[in-house]
């Protein structure tokens, strides 16, 4: 392959034609519409030996596109790479020749590979010819080694409009990374066509890159108008030859074991009970005698399956050196990539006598259970699902939608549910709810109170996970200061309790930073939890409690509409924006912040501050102090709607990128406070995932990362000058603010979902109970000795219909403040 060095931006487009020149004349105009820059797409054909004046007409057609003219026809595979060996772009993209690209084909598919550098290769949405039907939106494969589209032929009415990882793309549109197609070898050229793009996609994934499906880079395709011309019996033995062949250079030693001799049975079972032969021709019970017949007369499909498994041992030599220097470089386990199979276990056929045989050899081999990776997994939150949402509803959402991937997921909520999710059932449960989903679930993935208010899931034998990244027990310390030391008193100790009860029966507990882990372990510690049991088990304790921050979507912002500028009053284009990017909370100090805009008034006459939604989208949260006291201070400094301008809505989870995109800097400031000690500020999670400097004060989890990777500047607190320097800096120097930006966009690759959430997407992949759980459902003689003393839910807690209402209104009676969701049980104490 080409050593040259690769032009940046380039694409460099191949088309592979054998006597098809008409088609390939149509993707050429394609290509030639495309919106990206035209001097930076190469359109290269390969003619694969067409011998019918397929070139000169290519040529004539398309002057401006490479035509390259093979000696031999060496299939698809060998054309792409022989068209790769002659590409100058940064990029290769593959588009067969009975399929024309949509204008954004390039475009979108390049921005995904340049704002996210692990994806290796963009598998575009392929639709029929008039863009009506499905023809690709994901890549599935069986557990012997067939690639299948199971959405084929499904009506496109938005449903597959998510990006995702999938296992390969489609080789009638694709894009990818020049030096990573090099790198890993190309196309196998034994596979001639078909399953050679699930082959290269397979070894994409085990070799650790990310095969990304994007639904914005669009193709149309003929369906198959190029298979037309081969036979049906050689279509049938390229696809069991390619099957075997891909399973056995891709599959860990383990699973090849077990899979490939029933593979190999199944293949010869599927090329016979596909036929009207007679398979029991050579048998001695039902034919006796003598046989004087030199040769029977065999249907060519019958031959499929065995002359597959004889290529297989012919290309033995070399298949094997393949597999072992292939083997010796994986980066994934089978384990982690089965999930991106999708159902390995579909038979694929339905002869008569074939489903059967799969059946048995799948029992007999064991595959089901080595294959097998689906769970039923119910995320359960006690924040209302609606469009504008609270950072633990966020969480619990883009848990359900990671999970979705590889499992079947419902999103409960114990408060109201008015959003929708093509990928998740996302529901609200009342008590009689609650039952049917933990009978229904492998997994319950949960926040807050729910062991509290349905204290019988403890009892149960379901795997529970808990989610403890957000400390309200430490919240509520400053949240109710103003109240009686009774109420406080019992409040602290009720959210104790709360989570004493997660954790004491928690099979795996999620937490948002090594400080936060530190801090739970020692709870844990406490309850009972560390103990020879799950010591023994894992002396790091990981299999315990990991480390799963709060995340960012893989792909940046993109801009829907208009927010800021030139929309509220008084904030125009050219103005410096500073973005407070959530609620306001008594642990916060807006008031440093506000002095400083003050102190910068004269310098800097056109910053503006804004503080985004005041109001918190939970009812049952109350506002607090601080937010009182802020739009105090800016009125009688003079700044409100001049210089500091207050949003009270909460602005829409999917149209808070529209508002990042209209900040200049992303601010953060707090007190020395314990909350802040052990929070994990996700408003400076959207800060670098719209690539903005950050300006922050020093002391909480972030404040190091902003310094140590040269995202913004961290302050002491309380410290106006050094705040008002600090603005001013990013403000007035681009050049160091440009730095800061590019920072920040890198440092938000390491915090996206995927990554995040990798502990709790590998333990559902084989969930289990912990270890000092596992010998029984619950029984006290074998609880740690702390959960023994656990309270006894009170009659409140055990009133369902009062414990919603208090969830769904936010308090009742004298609770004028609505008090916070999580407490809504002690709040009715006090009623």
């Amino acid at each position: 392959m080409s050593t040259d060095l690769h032009e940046p931006g380039v694409v460099s487009v191949v088309l592979v034609n054998y006597k098809g020149a008409p088609d390939t004349i149509t993707a050429l105009q394609g290509v030639a519409d495309l919106d990206y820059p035209a001097g930076q797409v190469q359109a290269i054909v390969v003619d694969n030996a067409s011998g019918d004046g397929s070139a000169q007409a290519i040529r004539a057609a398309v002057p401006t596109a490479v035509v390259i003219e093979s000696t031999t026809n060496s299939g698809f595979a060998g054309g792409c790479n022989l068209g790769v060996a002659h590409a100058r772009g940064e990029y290769v993209a593959f588009l067969n020749n009975d399929a024309r690209p949509h204008p954004a084909w390039l475009s979108a598919a390049v921005e995904v590979l340049a704002a996210e550098p692990d994806v290796a290769c963009v598998a575009s949405k392929v639709l029929d010819w008039e863009g009506q039907t499905v023809d690709y939106v994901n890549g599935a494969l069986t557990w012997f080694g067939m690639g299948y589209k199971l959405e084929v032929g499904l009506h496109d009415t938005g449903q597959f409009d998510r990006a995702k990882d999938v296992l390969f793309a489609t080789g009638s549109a694709m894009i990818m990374r020049r030096s990573v197609f090099e790198k890993v070898g190309g196309f196998d050229e034994r596979f001639f066509m078909f399953y050679e793009d699930v082959d290269l996609g397979w070894r994409l994934n085990l070799l650790g890159y990310r095969v990304r499906y994007e639904p914005t880079s669009v193709a149309y395709h003929r369906h198959h108008a190029s298979m037309a011309r081969y036979g049906a019996y050689r279509e049938t033995y390229l696809h069991e030859r390619n099957a075997l062949i891909s399973m056995y250079k891709n599959y860990e030693d383990e699973t090849l074991a077990r899979t490939l001799p029933a593979a190999m049975m199944l293949a010869v079972r599927r090329s016979v009970a596909g036929s009207d032969f007679d398979a029991r021709l050579l048998d001695l019970q039902t034919r006796p005698g003598g046989d004087d017949e030199a040769s029977v007369s065999v249907p060519k499909a019958v031959l499929a399956g065995p002359m597959a498994i004889d290529y297989l041992v012919e290309q033995f030599p070399q298949l094997a050196a393949d597999r072992a220097d292939l083997q010796a470089r994986r980066r994934r386990s089978d384990a982690d990539l089965l999930p991106l199979f999708g159902d390995s276990l579909e038979p694929a056929y339905g002869y008569e006598g074939y489903r059967d045989a799969h059946d048995a050899l799948v029992e007999a081999f064991g595959v089901e259970e080595l294959v097998a990776s689906r769970r039923r997994i119910a995320v359960v939150t006690g924040e209302p699902l609606s469009g504008t949402l609270a950072g633990p509803a966020i969480r619990a959402l883009e848990m359900a939608r990671l999970l979705a991937r590889e499992h079947e997921v419902q999103l409960v909520t114990m408060g109201t549910a008015s959003i929708t999710d093509p990928d998740v059932t996302i529901r609200a449960a009342g008590r009689r709810e609650m039952h049917q989903v933990v009978d229904w679930a492998d997994v319950v993935i949960f926040q807050g109170l729910l062991l509290s208010m349905h204290p019988w899931i403890a009892q149960t034998a379901t795997v529970l996970v808990a989610d403890v990244y957000d400390p309200f027990h430490l919240e509520v310390l400053e949240q109710y200061r103003s109240r009686d030391e009774a109420f406080r008193t019992r409040t602290s100790e009720d959210t104790v309790d709360a989570l004493n009860r997660q954790l004491a029966r928690a099979d795996f507990v999620l937490c948002a930073s090594p400080k936060q882990r530190d801090f739970w372990l020692g709870q844990l510690a406490g309850l009972g939890r560390i103990n020879p049991f799950t010591y023994d088990d894992d002396e790091s304790l990981d299999r315990l409690i990991a480390v799963a921050p709060f995340g960012l979507p893989a792909a940046p912002p993109r801009r829907t509409g208009p927010a800021l500028r030139g929309v509220v009053p008084g904030i125009e284009d050219g103005d410096d924006v500073v973005l407070w990017g959530g609620g306001v909370y008594n642990w916060f100090d807006p008031l440093t912040l506000v002095r400083a805009v003050d102190a910068l008034r004269e310098r800097l006459p056109r910053l503006r501050l804004v503080f985004l939604g005041m109001r918190h989208p939970n009812p049952g949260v109350p506002q607090m102090e601080m937010a009182v006291r802020v739009r105090a201070l800016a009125d009688e400094l003079g700044l409100t709607d001049r210089h500091v301008f207050f949003t009270s809505a909460w602005v829409p989870y999917d149209e808070r990128g529209n508002y990042l995109l209209d900040a200049s800097v992303g601010v953060s400031c707090h007190f020395p406070h314990v909350e802040t000690a052990f929070s994990f500020r996700t408003r400076i999670l959207d800060y670098l995932w719209a690539g903005l400097p950050v300006v922050c004060t020093e002391g909480d989890s972030f404040a190091d990362l902003i310094t140590a990777q040269g995202v913004g500047i961290a302050v002491p607190p309380e410290d106006v000058t050094a705040l008002a320097n600090a603005l001013e800096r990013v403000l007035t120097e681009p050049d160091f603010a440009a730095r800061c930006s590019e920072h920040s966009r890198d440092l938000a690759r390491q915090f996206t979902w995927e990554r995040s959430l990798a502990p709790l997407v590998e333990f559902c992949r084989q969930p289990a109970r912990a270890a000092d759980l596992a010998h029984t459902i619950g029984p006290a003689e074998f609880r740690p000795p702390m959960a023994r003393q656990l309270r006894r839910p009170s009659a409140l807690r055990d009133d369902w219909e009062l414990a919603r209402k208090y969830l769904s209104e936010g308090g009742v009676g004298e609770v004028g403040t609505r008090a916070w969701g999580r407490l809504r049980r002690q709040l009715g104490r006090t009623g």
